[in-house]
């Protein structure tokens, strides 16, 4: 006899994970939105050190990390939630926050994870369409919101599609929704935006206790192997809620002492933004020489359609034979696109050389 999973295993959808983990290095990794850039030595020595002490738990409550996150964003330390990844803290905060009858409302498409907090809660997930610049439609979402509404999510930049709105528009958002409604702003990109401040919604907390920030170290920092995220948060209430439903020690030792270490080193973190704009208007501008149409992006990666009749399953394959991965955009909500990582300079000629071979 088989074994009878819950029947909410089967309203999951499986995670459109990037293929190429187990490649050799001589493959451009443009899928997975991580950055090309290594921790620097100072961060590797600091996660070094803490192995030291593997044998003892870490900081269940993550006090040193918080308050380093509280010396940077201006938020107490009770208002800041760790997580192990920033993924962690938004699936902690729909387990703590969605059930049957209520309602989830977000964009579509945007990250892949979010369709699973409707199907792991049994809420019900209210898709909003993006606007036709790819783009949030944030009057959309507003207007979405019905007394059922718990929670409602906005990536900016949103992934898959690499486009921002404005601070100010979120702003306009936030006095639309009622502050029973939980609004999540999946800030993983936010570094890389150089359209508005990365920290203009950080002021928005004071006014708002239902508003969340959600913030990450895999991407601009470089520690996506560690698993290390967090979120400023409205109210402490969140913060207490999220980490009721999760087991303890849900952030390594490691991880935390890498991510205090990196918190140290803002100069690097502008040195990285920089040189990765760099390398998204190089990807931007060798896209139209071959006659394509990049969304707007203000994220470390681009988004663009396939032209014609050329098929996307094709064009991936084809890519990875010439050992460039990219992210087909079927799998992340829209068919015939493709999502690329901005990587280094000779990443980025590979991939452009590759994609002309092939279409």
């Amino acid at each position: 006899m088989a074994l009878e999973f819950a029947e909410r295993i089967r309203r999951i959808p499986v995670y459109p994970a990037a293929d190429g983990y187990a490649l050799d290095d001589d493959v451009a990794m443009l899928a997975s939105n991580e950055t090309p850039f290594r921790p620097l030595p100072q961060v590797l020595d600091a996660a070094r050190r803490a192995l030291e002490s593997v044998n003892r738990y870490p900081d269940p409550g993550n006090g040193e990390l918080r308050r380093a996150l509280s010396a940077r964003h201006g938020v107490p330390a009770n208002r800041i939630a760790i997580g192990n990844g920033s993924c962690d803290v938004l699936l902690a905060g729909a387990e703590a926050l969605l059930e049957p009858g209520a309602e989830i409302v977000y964009a579509w498409p945007s990250f892949s994870m979010y369709p699973h907090l409707a199907a792991a809660s049994g809420a019900t997930a209210v898709t909003v369409p993006l606007d036709a610049d790819d783009r949030h439609d944030l009057e959309a979402m507003a207007g979405a919101v019905t007394v059922a509404t718990r929670m409602l999510v906005v990536c900016n930049p949103n992934n898959p599609t690499s486009t921002a709105v404005p601070a100010a528009d979120v702003a306009r958002l936030l006095e639309r929704v009622p502050p029973a409604v939980a609004v999540v702003l999946d800030e993983a990109y936010c570094e890389f935006n150089v359209a508005d401040d990365p920290d203009a919604t950080v002021d928005l907390l004071a006014d708002h206790p239902n508003l969340v920030l959600l913030r990450t170290f895999s991407k601009v920092y470089g520690l996506a192997g560690l698993r290390i995220g967090y979120g400023l948060c409205g109210s402490e209430a969140f913060r207490t809620a999220v980490d009721q439903v999760r087991q303890p020690f849900f952030a390594n030792v490691a991880a935390q002492a890498a991510a205090r270490e990196a918190l140290r080193h803002q100069d690097e973190v502008a040195r990285r933004v920089e040189q990765t704009v760099a390398a998204r208007l190089e990807l931007e501008a060798g896209l139209r020489e071959l006659g394509l149409r990049p969304a707007q992006s203000q994220a470390n990666f681009v988004w663009f359609a396939l032209p014609g009749e050329a098929g996307e399953r094709a064009i991936v394959d084809a890519l990875g034979e010439r050992k460039v991965l990219v992210r087909a955009g079927g799998s992340l909500g829209r068919e015939r696109h493709l999502r690329v990582t901005c990587g280094t300079s000779e990443e980025n000629r590979r991939f452009l050389d590759a994609l002309r071979e092939s279409l």
